[in-house]
């Protein structure tokens, strides 16, 4: 068995039951409640099976919308568009990495998930709907300390319902578009800072080419090769990396 098998075999059923049935399912949102349903006796076994499979197309959604990915691969992207060199590395590099770099930012939340739902709904000590609830706190816990209150205060505003008394209190659907937004905001804050340097080696090589009379040379031909020294030079990769995971800290 490879590791990359052992490790997708080990947080499937995190993935399953942790986060689109904890976020869907585990929350009382006035218009989407099915806790009755799924909490029923007359909600057959094989139903509930059906729901879960069907969850298994929601996963890649959920994945860009409640966790550390959205912010991870836009900045890997900006930077491959800040140094110019198009398809290097490719877009399936970029999601491999941020993928796995999401895993392990995400790590501690997949532990309490794992422990607080996972293990005792296999050992039979609480129901399905509880496994369901217990799941969906940590991602919660996640999203608010990464998510910007000014962001919160705007989709509790127009959601046109009584304003939460506690952090806790938050829908899920008001919580995972402000944690959107903040992502955005911080992935673009990111980037506007990786493309400085390499704007600044555009436009000395455009002046010197300038001051040459070169005019027909492309400029970005030439930046190229210097754009891609000063990223090696200074262990970008690294750094970016880094950059990342303390931004989750």
């Amino acid at each position: 068995m490879t590791p990359i098998w052992r490790v997708f075999k080990q947080w499937l059923p995190v993935l399953l039951i942790g986060i689109f049935p904890a976020l869907i399912f585990g929350q009382d949102t006035g218009f989407l409640n099915l806790d009755p349903v799924v909490g029923s006796e007359s909600l057959s076994k094989s139903l509930n099976v059906v729901v879960l499979l069907g969850s298994i197309g929601f996963i890649p959604f959920f994945l860009m919308s409640t966790t550390s990915f959205l912010r991870t691969v836009i900045v890997l992207s900006m930077i491959r568009q800040a140094i110019g060199t198009q398809q290097a590395p490719p877009n399936m590099v970029i999601t491999g990495l941020a993928l796995f770099l999401t895993i392990f930012i995400m790590t501690p939340v997949l532990q309490q998930v794992n422990q607080l739902a996972i293990e005792p709904y296999s050992r039979g000590e609480i129901t399905q709907v509880q496994a369901f609830e217990r799941g969906a706190k940590p991602f919660k816990a996640f999203m608010l300390k990464h998510t910007r209150e000014k962001d919160l205060q705007l989709f509790i505003r127009y959601s046109q319902a009584p304003a939460p008394a506690t952090y806790n209190d938050i829908s899920i659907f008001v919580l995972i578009p402000s944690f959107i937004i903040s992502e955005l905001r911080a992935a673009f804050q990111i980037g506007f800072v990786l493309f400085i340097p390499f704007i600044v080696i555009d436009l000395i090589v455009s002046n010197v080419l300038l001051s040459l009379g070169m005019f027909m040379l492309s400029p970005a031909m030439i930046s190229l090769p210097f754009k891609i020294l000063l990223f090696v030079l200074a262990d970008g990769w690294n750094l970016i990396i880094q950059g990342l995971l303390v931004s989750y800290q």
